[in-house]
């Protein structure tokens, strides 16, 4: 059941990736999803992008606040 909730995620921000120039939304909303499946150092890397390739945005904010939280939990 779990993967066929991963599998139905993906497939619904591949589809909506292709509806807006600014895919930081997408790469935020995956970003929350690969923490939640335990995979930080992917979640990190497009937080990191969202904050490179978005900076005016509010998801640049976000992915910064994000990136903070995790960094601070990997020094305890």
């Amino acid at each position: 059941m779990k993967r066929l909730v991963s599998a139905i995620m993906i497939i619904g921000l591949i589809a909506l990736s292709g509806c807006s120039g600014n895919k930081a939304p997408e790469l935020f909303e995956t970003a929350k999803f690969e923490e939640l499946q335990n995979n930080r150092e992917h979640a990190i890397q497009l937080y990191e992008e969202i904050v490179t390739k978005y900076p005016g945005s509010e998801f640049a904010d976000k992915a910064k606040e994000r990136l903070r939280e995790l960094k601070r939990s990997e020094q305890k």
